[in-house]
Formats: C-alpha cells, sequence, structure tokens
C-alpha cells in the first residue's frame, strides 16, 4: 500500500496567466507545481478545489481510467466557467460510453486515416489559393485572417456541407462559446444560434440530402436513430472544433517558427514528409493550445501518486505542462523538430482523444510544407511585444499576425 500524503488545506488557484515574453510556455506556476509533484489541489472560480494533474505519465493513467468520467452534468465536475442553460447538452465529448461511443461512431467515417488522406489533394488546392490570394493582395496582411482561419474553415464546411459564405456568423459566435469571461447567458445565446443554424441545415439536408457528414446524420434522424436536435448539437462540435483549434494550430506555429529561424529552415528546405510529419508532432507539443486542460471526475477512490482521488473529485489535466515533462520529453523547452513527439497528449488520451485529429495533422502538414517554402521571406511585420495574444479563451492563439516578405 502507497502511503498517502496529507493535503493542504491552503489551496492556490489555479493558475492561468502565461508569463510575459514567454507566450508559447505555459504559465510558470504550472512548471513549478510539476517539479514539486504529479498531483495538487487547486481552487476553482466556484471555490471547488479539484486536483490538478501536471505530470505526462499520471495525465494519460487517469485520462484511459474507466474509473473517471467525463460527464459535465456529475457532481465534482470541475467547470471552467459557470455552465448556463443546455450547457450540459453541447457535444458528445462531454458524456460517458455508451451514449459518448454510439454518438461517435456515427461521425468518425470522415475522419479515418484513408478518407483524410484522399482529402489532401483539395486542402493542398486551398491552400495554395489562398497564397496566391496574399501574394497577389497587400503586403504585409494579417496571416490569421487572410490564410490561418480560411484553411480550415474552408475544409470543414466542404465536410460537414456548411456553406462557406455564412463564415462571419459561425465564427462570432464560436468566439463567445470559448471565450473564457463570456457570462453563462452569453455563451447560452451563441450555442443556441448555432444550433438553430445546424438545425435548419439537417432539415434542408432531411429535403435534399448531399455527399456531406450533416447529410449523413440526416439519414440518421430519417431512420430514427438520433433526434434531430442531437444532430444539430453534433455539427456544432464538429464546426467549431474543425476551425478554432487548426486555425490557431496554423497562427500560432508560424510565429513559432519565424522565432526559431534554425527550425524553421529544416522545415522550409526539406522534402521529406517524414521529416514535416514530425514538425507537426513536435508543434502540437511544444504549442499546445488548448488552455484549460481536459476536465473529468472520479467515479470511485483512484490511488496514485501517493494521493487519494476520492469518488466526485475534480481532476483537471494540464496537458500544456505535460507535454513539457522532461520525463517524457528531454529538454522540454526547446522547441526540436527532429525530435520523436508522436507521444504527445495534444490530442488527449484514452477513448475521449480527439477525434478529428488525422484531418488536423494532414492540414498542418499541407500548410507547414507549403507557406514557407512558397513565401520563403516570409517574416513577422511587428514587433512580438504588439501582437496580442488570445489569453481570454480556452483556444490558444493570437488575434493576428501582421507578416511580409
Amino acid at each position: 500500500m502507497i502511503p498517502v500524503r496529507e493535503e493542504s488545506t491552503d489551496v492556490p488557484e489555479f493558475p492561468m496567466a502565461r508569463a510575459a515574453g514567454c507566450p508559447f510556455d505555459p504559465p510558470p506556476d504550472l512548471r513549478t507545481r510539476q517539479e514539486a509533484g504529479p498531483l495538487a489541489k487547486v481552487r476553482l472560480w466556484d471555490d471547488s478545489t479539484p486536483w490538478l494533474v501536471t505530470r505526462y505519465a499520471e495525465q494519460r493513467t487517469l485520462l484511459a481510467d474507466p474509473r473517471v468520467s467525463a460527464d459535465i452534468t456529475r457532481p465534482g465536475y470541475p467547470s471552467s466557467a459557470p455552465v448556463g442553460p443546455g450547457g450540459s447538452s453541447v457535444s458528445f465529448i462531454l458524456m460517458d460510453d455508451p451514449e459518448h461511443a454510439r454518438l461517435r461512431r456515427m461521425v468518425t467515417a470522415p475522419f479515418t486515416v484513408k478518407r483524410v488522406a484522399a482529402m489532401r489533394p483539395a486542402v493542398q488546392k486551398i491552400v495554395d489559393d489562398l497564397i496566391d490570394e496574399m501574394l497577389a493582395g497587400p503586403n504585409p496582411v494579417d496571416l490569421v485572417e487572410a490564410f490561418a482561419l480560411p484553411v480550415p474553415s474552408l475544409v470543414i464546411c466542404e465536410l460537414l456541407g456548411v456553406p462557406y459564405s455564412d463564415h462571419d456568423f459561425f465564427q462570432e459566435n464560436s468566439k463567445t462559446i470559448i471565450k473564457r469571461d463570456a457570462s453563462p447567458d452569453e455563451r447560452a445565446a451563441a450555442l443556441g444560434r448555432l444550433a438553430g443554424y445546424l438545425d435548419d441545415l439537417v432539415s434542408a439536408k432531411l429535403a435534399n440530402p448531399g455527399d456531406d457528414l450533416l447529410s449523413r446524420l440526416a439519414e440518421r434522424v430519417a431512420a430514427g436513430e438520433l433526434a434531430r436536435a442531437e444532430a444539430a448539437r453534433m455539427g456544432v462540435l464538429l464546426l467549431i472544433a474543425g476551425h478554432e483549434t487548426t486555425a490557431n494550430m496554423i497562427a500560432l506555429g508560424t510565429l513559432a517558427l519565424l522565432e526559431h529561424p534554425e527550425q524553421l529552415a529544416l522545415l522550409r528546405e526539406t522534402d521529406d514528409p517524414k521529416l514535416v510529419a514530425g514538425a507537426v508532432e513536435e508543434l502540437l507539443r511544444y504549442l499546445h493550445i488548448t488552455h484549460n486542460g481536459r476536465r473529468r471526475v472520479a467515479l470511485e477512490d483512484i490511488e496514485i501518486a501517493g494521493h487519494v482521488i476520492r469518488a466526485g473529485d475534480g481532476l483537471i489535466m494540464a496537458n500544456d505542462i505535460g507535454n513539457r515533462d522532461p520525463e517524457a520529453f528531454p529538454d522540454p523547452d526547446r522547441l526540436d523538430l527532429r525530435r520523436d513527439a508522436r507521444h504527445h497528449v495534444a490530442f488527449g488520451f484514452g477513448v475521449h482523444q480527439c477525434l478529428g485529429q488525422p484531418l488536423a495533422r494532414m492540414e498542418l502538414q499541407v500548410v507547414y510544407s507549403t507557406l514557407y517554402r512558397r513565401i520563403p521571406t516570409l517574416r513577422v511585420a511587428e514587433d512580438l511585444a504588439r501582437i496580442p495574444f488570445k489569453h481570454d479563451g480556452s483556444v490558444y492563439g493570437v488575434y493576428r499576425l501582421p507578416v511580409t516578405w
């Protein structure tokens, strides 16, 4: 039996702020806590005190443990902000099996490695066309608006069957949903607008199906396997996740590479797809753009690393610092595109591992192997200190990135 440690009654707040001048690194308090041990209690906005898990091995162990729940409706779940009306029904990612598995199976087909590989030529054309437009347009330009956001938005719209002409609408509402200081009512209203929009699209697909994922979901609705509201919520999840995360990785990854010119040179000058794929994994590890950690709640008592997590205790897997654990990644604060980083936890671990990771990987591989080769003199057009970073959202990145060439 491992001796169980007594927990301090003086519980610090969950650290969120990144240090000035270190925009690519996790909050320094997380490094301090990781060095002190793999688990510690932290205090959240509602005075609850979940466990903060900072080390890689314990994160993977707990994420794969069936005694740990992703269900946001369970008592003790460590929500990152107040949950408004309908907040518990956002998506199947906040459910447990068997319901999680039932709904997830309905949308897995387009994200298989084989199906995603077949999409690569179309994504390559999107990337090349957008670069052509950049080169023919104003210089300098905001890379976020001109390139980083349109690439995944065009891809996910095509895959889902959502009109890209509506991108301003769904991007504005998705920003509200993931903004940390949005009120529960603001978040619920944005979610309601998107759900209504997707519900109308599902209805249209019922009448006139196409070759897209929403049409496949509409078929499930028609067969009585899925409620229309469920189909709309699944569409909301895929639409938001399909463009927000990848767009931020494109822009923030480009900035990180421009700040590490020796690493950028490796990527710009290679025609080796294995090096490009490895570079994507290392950038995912190094940047890890999800801020709030993966949140869970214990269903039973769990003994780990000298602590006992009690049933009903919340858990926060701080994956950004987990990806900087020196036990898993030697010299973890160094960006090294030749590193084997495939075992990172940027996409999570276990049954809730990110559904869209094959698509995200492929998009990033196409972007990172094309942009810097097509525009070899690309550089930031503004001092790093003036770049506005997304410290106020659950997905990290930059609001704008002025570049020139």
